[in-house]
């Protein structure tokens, strides 16, 4: 039997001020999978992540999470449902030690885990146990916890995004370009880093500027042309599509 779906857009529209910038995009994503949207800047693969995640409101269209419609609901809200985000361009807290970064991500928690007993020792309890999981993936994190994470490297500040997001546990993570302006061996390390994070369980939407990365990497693929889905199939399909290896394989 297929997965089941997890998130769903419907003939979403998302606009800046006059612009459109989604202009009716429908895609799927199921329980287990890793989806990538690939195409060129101003696409509208970052707006889509940010529709989803509620920092941008769709003008029209409908969007689902585990069945639910969750259009236009607050970025806090959608976050306790169990969907984080990795930004593009990772947007650590910088004064703030590696450890108090990671940190950051557990204010989703209580509210999405509502039989969690508020007191203090049982939330550091929990904060303890995920902090450990973020350090297994990454043990650089933990020699460096102590450190201001603005003084950390380009890729491990990816690292440390990509921690951040995972305190709370999500269902669903968001990726946006995880590799930008990461030297080749890093940005390998952290495609082989998402594919352990998705075979413990969480379900990935990668927005990836390296197309054929992203495709080797996931299960299915969209191609995203001005604001639609100009291409979609299962990412060995497009991998070996004439038109996709011409345009954004650079062959």
């Amino acid at each position: 039997m297929p997965a089941a779906e997890m998130l769903k857009l419907e003939d979403v529209h998302t606009f800046y001020g006059p612009v459109e910038a989604l202009k009716g995009l429908s895609i799927e994503v199921r329980q287990g999978e890793i989806v990538c949207m690939i195409g060129n800047n101003g696409a509208g693969k970052s707006t889509a992540l940010m529709t989803i995640s509620g920092v941008l409101k769709p003008r029209t269209g409908a969007i689902f999470f585990c069945g639910e419609r969750i259009t236009g609901l607050a970025p806090h809200t959608i976050a306790r449902m169990g969907i984080s985000q990795v930004p593009e361009g990772r947007r650590i807290f910088p004064k703030l030690t590696v450890r108090e970064n990671l940190e950051m991500g557990l204010y989703a928690v209580p509210a999405r885990r509502g039989g969690d007993s508020p007191n203090r020792s049982s939330g550091s309890d929990r904060c303890e146990s995920r902090l450990e999981k973020v350090f297994a993936l990454f043990p650089v994190l933990k020699d460096r916890q102590k450190q201001a994470g603005g003084t950390l490297s380009g890729g491990e500040q990816q690292m440390l995004a990509i921690g951040r997001a995972l305190m709370s546990e999500p269902k669903l993570l968001l990726l946006d370009e995880p590799s930008l302006g990461l030297a080749p061996l890093v940005a390998h390390r952290i495609f082989k880093t998402i594919q352990e994070i998705n075979r413990e369980g969480v379900t990935v939407l990668l927005v990836e500027q390296n197309a054929r990365a992203a495709l080797r990497l996931s299960h299915k693929g969209y191609v995203l042309e001005n604001g639609r889905v100009a291409l979609e199939g299962p990412s060995g399909e497009l991998l070996n599509d004439e038109r996709i290896r011409k345009t954004y394989l650079g062959e």
